[in-house]
């Protein structure tokens, strides 16, 4: 296959836009925005592309690279503002107008505003119920509701939303979007602090698990309630079958299981939990076979070290020396730091 140099990926971006060829646009959109140099530029190409998006007939993905941009240059209120146009225009078709009102909504939700993303889903729920009269499209509107409202500190207020989105997807029959609700009500009820009715609900969705990754996400949640009680142990054997589960299914839940499990341990570092770590971690060593095995037996010998075991120094040492991934070194590097701490003389 021929490379692309820059200059006919600029000529293929013209013809593009005065074609209006949105999916050709998506295509060449990061290859292009890369060869701007200054922001001057790339404001201007932004609301060249933009206009065009507000004429695809599904500008949505466009628009999400647009919003991308936008953000890196600390406007995202530019990119809102074609969502908000986007709207207006499918104002006419009930169908595409919801559509629209749920890409707003989304948005605001991706780029960290919940008060907004709340406002416009309630908007998206009311044409629901008053015009479409889809139950799934409802429940879904509320679950998202539910999401927004728990990021604003209004657990209860979230519990309550997800209740009725549950209950919607009980009555229709949709077992996964059922499952999915149970998740996020264990999830809130931990966030409460009521861990035995978050524990239940857990139960509940790995009874008769139909879809690795809810089973992932359950187990995370598990490991949340079971840290929350302090019983690391079991806490730790969750992260394990859940980063077991994620291992087979694909890199992104893969990700979150890992990133998942890199914080819980740094958080009982953090306690000075060593003892916890170190009899919790070879575990994890033994479902890999390259490098990150000799990371994961680093991290206990590290603990082992930190805990007063200075022969585990020696082992940490030729373990790390093993280590090739610089992301994975770079964790070990953190955490063997030794901890600052201020000393006040009131």
């Amino acid at each position: 296959m021929p490379v692309i140099e820059m200059s006919d990926t600029r000529v293929e971006w013209e013809k593009a836009l005065s074609e209006k060829d949105c999916e050709k646009l998506l295509e060449l959109f990061d290859d292009y925005v890369d060869t701007i140099e200054t922001e001057e530029e790339l404001r201007k190409e932004l609301e060249r592309i933009g206009e065009v998006a507000l004429e695809c007939e599904d500008p949505y993905d466009l628009l999400h690279e647009i919003a991308h941009v936008y953000s890196h240059l600390d406007e995202i209120e530019r990119a809102i503002e074609l969502y908000k146009r986007v709207v207006e225009r499918k104002k006419d078709d009930p169908e595409e107008y919801a559509t629209a009102l749920y890409y707003l909504a989304d948005a605001y939700e991706h780029f960290g505003m919940p008060e907004k993303a709340i406002e416009t889903y309630q908007k998206l729920l009311e044409h629901e119920e008053k015009v479409l009269k889809n139950e799934k499209e409802m429940a879904l509107t509320l679950a998202n509701l539910a999401v927004n409202y728990d990021e604003i500190g209004e657990t209860e207020k979230a519990i309550e939303l997800m209740e009725r989105a549950r209950e919607i997807f009980e009555r229709i029959k949709d077992e996964k979007n059922y499952m999915i609700s149970l998740l996020d009500l264990a999830h809130f009820h931990y966030e409460l602090g009521d861990y035995d009715k978050a524990k239940a609900l857990i139960n509940e969705v790995l009874r008769n698990p139909r879809d690795d990754e809810i089973e992932i996400n359950a187990k995370l949640v598990e490991a949340e309630i079971h840290a929350g009680r302090e019983d690391y142990d079991k806490a730790f054997k969750a992260l394990r079958e859940a980063l077991l589960k994620a291992i087979n299914v694909g890199d992104e839940i893969f990700g979150i299981v890992f990133d998942t499990l890199i914080d819980f341990i740094e958080g009982l570092f953090n306690e000075n939990a060593y003892d916890v770590i170190a009899k919790n971690i070879q575990g994890f060593a033994e479902l890999f076979e390259d490098d990150t095995a000799y990371f994961f037996r680093a991290i206990a010998e590290l603990a082992r070290w930190k805990a007063g075991d200075d022969e585990a120094k020696k082992r940490f040492d030729e373990l790390y020396s093993k280590v090739e991934n610089e992301e994975l070194k770079a964790i070990l590097d953190e955490w063997k730091r030794p901890k600052l701490s201020l000393s006040l003389g009131l």
